[in-house]
């Protein structure tokens, strides 16, 4: 069996979808091979997103798997044999109006309703789906992120009088100013992942905390960023996963993450859960995993439990079954309304 992942065109700052799918696909097992189809152009405007769909027309026949941030590429696709990747839905959340409108239409409900099956990458992202689009649950899969190899446990001796804090992420979700004004008055160093732009480095010159802008990072220096690190922070508002805090548990690091969206099922109990709103909520939860060891040393170790979910072959092998579900499916020739009850009924299987 071949399988067509269809992949936005990724800009300097995005890897985490392609590099998701990258070690599925490494993972697959030999009766299915997936090809790598990458969009001609950035999904920006609307001329390139039409040579985009043009372009997305020759798979028209294939089994396809559309991987996520371009899912209005499914439309030109055959709806009985392609798998549709729904990453989040907070861009519902931030747009109003006329252009919000248009995004939920052509991101989102159309697209789910040329799909045969949709995968999300957590309970939180299909509970947000299914608030905003008619669909059944049941076409619906909760599929997880896998974590990189390049991630390794590596204890580390705690560095309570100055810790490192490393912070993945700099838009607006991921909630900075609230965390540096958290972290002022906290001894500590705090690592940033990604670029600072005019404003943000003006709250942390003026916060008086140490701070390091580490830029973009290939997986490996994330990994040593890890490693080197002795808090992992990720107070964010909305994420569709939050991958940091699996990668941090992989490592053996505590995390200070919130206790909205998909956070809290994501680290499964093993994390410092505060309320991403309150600056207070967020300081007092560095300081207890600062000082209290115990606490912090039950974090680690349940962390590294929780982590296990995540294996990447585990997840390959429930994209396995789905590409199988989608490509037996595909065959029967039925009505549009039995052939959707087949794909609910098998669908139900995977759970």
């Amino acid at each position: 069996m071949v399988v067509v992942q269809i992949q936005r065109r990724a800009g300097l700052a995005q890897h985490s979808v392609e590099s998701y799918f990258g070690r599925v696909r490494s993972a697959l097992g030999e009766e299915i091979t997936a090809s790598l189809a990458v969009a001609p152009h950035f999904s920006r405007g609307f001329i390139r997103r039409l040579l985009n769909l043009f372009w997305a027309f020759q798979f028209r026949h294939c089994l396809t798997h559309v991987t996520g941030d371009v899912q209005y590429l499914v439309l030109p696709l055959c709806r009985r044999r392609c798998v549709l990747t729904v990453l989040d839905c907070e861009i519902l959340e931030r747009l109003k109006g006329l252009r919000r409108w248009l995004v939920k239409l052509l991101w989102f409900r159309f697209p789910v309703s040329r799909a045969a099956v949709i995968t999300v990458i957590s309970e939180e992202t299909k509970r947000q789906l299914l608030r905003h689009v008619c669909v059944s649950s049941e076409r619906v899969v909760v599929v997880p992120v896998s974590v990189s190899e390049n991630l390794r446990f590596k204890p580390a001796v705690f560095r309570a009088n100055c810790p490192v804090v490393l912070q993945v992420g700099v838009k607006h979700n991921k909630n900075l100013p609230r965390l540096i004004e958290a972290l002022a008055g906290i001894p500590c160093l705090l690592r940033i992942v990604g670029t600072a732009d005019v404003k943000l480095r003006q709250i942390l010159e003026q916060s008086g905390i140490r701070f390091e802008v580490l830029g973009r990072l290939s997986e490996a220096e994330l990994a040593a960023a890890y490693e080197e690190c002795d808090v992992v922070a990720f107070c964010s508002t909305h994420e569709g996963f939050g991958m940091p805090i699996v990668e941090a548990q992989r490592v053996g690091r505590v995390c200070v993450t919130a206790n909205c969206s998909s956070m809290p099922e994501v680290s499964g109990g093993a994390a410092c859960l505060v309320d991403p709103f309150s600056v207070e909520s967020i300081r007092d939860g560095f300081r207890r995993v600062i000082r209290d060891e115990e606490y912090r040393n039950s974090l680690i170790s349940s962390g590294r439990r929780n982590a296990e979910r995540f294996n990447a072959e585990q997840i390959a092998a429930l994209f396995a079954r789905i590409y199988s579900l989608v490509d037996e499916c595909s065959s029967l020739r039925v009505s549009d309304q039995d052939w959707e009850a087949a794909v609910r009924a098998r669908c139900r299987l995977l759970s």
